[in-house]
């Protein structure tokens, strides 16, 4: 059973969210805050975090780069879920350090859906890793497949979720230069990686043939 910790200052929006893992089958434990959350990973490891955003005084932002700072829980899945429109700025900032971006208000199937990717897809990378390990790939290499293979999927999300926000948005008033030119930054950021990924993607497969 995955351990599931909710963050969010929102004791109703908690509850709710607790009701919904608790169905689902996972175990859920609660923070009330941004400070209460880092305070419960000191003596607790989940494996993963739902993390809201609009918080106070510590917002999930906030929260979420001190989660990563420390090399204890730097690891730690972090799934943000939030009412707040997700902005060009907050995706180049954070795409890095979260697993997935939800907005609420959200579905049982789209929150289980969500958590269950973010889960299988680490598994996935980690097995992944181990098989090139064991075949000798180089350990830079090994680290930049891990990195890519993480943000390339993340960031396709974070896009999507982009161009349907400001689609919609600014569909009668048109959409600002600065946010197309963002967005399509993000695109063209993500076609490389995906170029990369796929050439070390080919890398590994050579040496699994040489190997087996």
């Amino acid at each position: 059973m995955y351990t599931i910790l909710v963050v969010d200052d929102s004791p109703m929006i908690v509850d709710v969210f607790v009701t919904m893992l608790e169905r689902g089958g996972y175990r859920p434990i609660t923070a009330y805050s941004g400070e209460e959350c880092l305070q419960t990973l000191q003596t607790t490891a989940p494996d993963l975090v739902l993390l809201d955003i609009m918080m106070e005084p510590m917002d999930g932002w906030e929260t979420l780069e001190n989660i990563k700072k420390n090399p204890e829980t730097k690891n730690i899945p972090v799934l943000m879920l939030t009412a707040k429109p997700l902005t060009p700025e907050e995706a180049n900032a954070y795409g890095a350090y979260i697993e997935d971006y939800i907005l609420k208000p959200t579905t049982h199937h789209q929150l289980y859906d969500a958590i269950e990717h973010v889960l299988a897809r680490r598994h996935s990378i980690a097995a992944d890793v181990e098989r090139a390990r064991d075949a000798g790939v180089d350990q830079r290499i090994i680290d930049e497949y891990e990195r890519l293979s993480k943000s390339v999927d993340i960031n396709k999300r974070l896009l999507k979720i982009l161009e349907t926000t400001y689609s919609i948005k600014d569909a009668k008033a048109g959409m600002g230069e600065n946010i197309t030119r963002a967005i399509k930054s993000m695109a063209t950021s993500i076609k490389l990686q995906e170029e990369r990924l796929q050439q070390i993607r080919e890398q590994f497969s050579g040496v699994f043939e040489e190997t087996s």
